[in-house]
């Protein structure tokens, strides 16, 4: 309710301004405890078992909103089932040149092509360290902008190692179309070669921990059918444990003519919807049930979250309709996905 007040403050500021604003102060609110006031009221949900993990509610913050892991605990006090952070590199980077993030408000949409902008692995696991939320974390990896496709897999096993003991799960983040040449890695004999690595890193990181920690992979919404199939059957080979689908999308036909509509980037928000949603249902019949699906793309109600879910997600995530719903999307994504408890 609070957010339709402020929102036209926050978009009459540049949306990366505007971001970093929203970040701090959700930061210092649940250090004075003053969100814990006005937190959202959350439906009683049956916790559900994904990755072998059970999540609380099945309705998660997409990786992007907190590159650093610097709002963990303002953002779960949202009511999300799950947060997933980053995307982190081995590396701080600072991303491409500003401007880089641009609203399209007629489409309820976003475009952005930040590349990664971030303080590095070992800073993200100082914030993870350092906050109170103890649900579900994902950590979301990259590679360096100035890392070779050719030697890719090392920054993917730097970062994997070093969240390996502070994470829930970790996705594999290849789908971004902001770092040059990065989408290469969804092509089978890459990403055959880096789920291979990956997976024998798996297996050792556990021994070493005591503990395993699921993988996930983030794929694009731009990929042909073939491409769906050729991703799921690696997928089921190399038995990862999850994929989330879809990234922003490349594609303009859905905004064409609007104000920024031609900026490179990656398009997410209301547009984006029906090709993830696409994806999705095309993975669900691909995958026949080997590993689960996590839905995200353009979800901006309660409706829209269920659709996902009927495709075949077993979970969703949302980022851009934060921006424009505000905090009450997730406690109506939460009611319309979860049948209600006894309280």
């Amino acid at each position: 309710m609070l957010y339709c007040l402020v929102r036209p403050l926050l978009f009459s500021l540049d949306p990366e301004t505007a971001h970093e604003l929203t970040i701090h102060g959700l930061a210092r609110a649940a250090r004075t405890g003053l969100l814990s006031l006005a937190a959202p009221k959350i439906a009683a949900c049956e916790p559900r078992t994904v990755m072998g993990l059970s999540f609380p509610n099945p309705v998660g913050l997409a990786a992007g909103l907190d590159k650093n892991g610097e709002c963990i605990d303002g953002l779960a006090a949202l009511g999300f089932g799950f947060i997933e952070i980053g995307t982190t590199t081995p590396r701080p980077q600072p991303g491409n040149a500003k401007p880089r993030m641009f609203r399209l408000p007629e489409a309820n949409a976003l475009i952005n092509r930040l590349g990664f902008n971030n303080l590095g692995v070992d800073h993200l696991i100082e914030n993870v360290q350092r906050a109170a939320y103890r649900g579900i974390l994902g950590i979301n990896i990259g590679k360096n902008f100035d890392t070779p496709n050719e030697r890719a897999a090392e920054d993917y096993l730097t970062c994997w190692r070093k969240v390996y003991p502070h994470a829930s799960y970790v996705t594999i983040n290849i789908s971004s179309p902001n770092t040059k040449n990065l989408r290469e890695l969804q092509d089978a004999d890459a990403l055959d070669a880096l789920l291979m690595q990956l997976k024998a890193e798996q297996a050792r990181l556990a021994d070493q921990h005591g503990k395993y920690v699921p993988l996930a992979l983030k794929i694009a919404p731009d990929l042909e059918p073939e491409q769906i199939q050729s991703i799921a059957a690696l997928l089921i080979r190399h038995n990862i444990d999850g994929v989330i689908a879809t990234n922003t999308t490349i594609a303009r036909d859905a905004v064409a003519g609007l104000p920024h509509a031609e900026e490179t980037g990656g398009l997410s928000g209301a547009p984006v919807m029906e090709k993830s949603t696409a994806v999705i249902r095309a993975l669900h019949q691909a995958l026949d049930g080997a590993l689960p699906i996590i839905g995200v793309g353009g979800i901006m109600s309660g409706a829209d979250a269920r659709e996902k879910i009927d495709a075949g997600a077993q979970l969703v995530q949302i980022y851009t309709g934060l921006i424009y719903r505000g905090p009450d999307l997730v406690p109506e994504a939460v009611s319309n996905l979860c049948k209600p408890q006894p309280t």
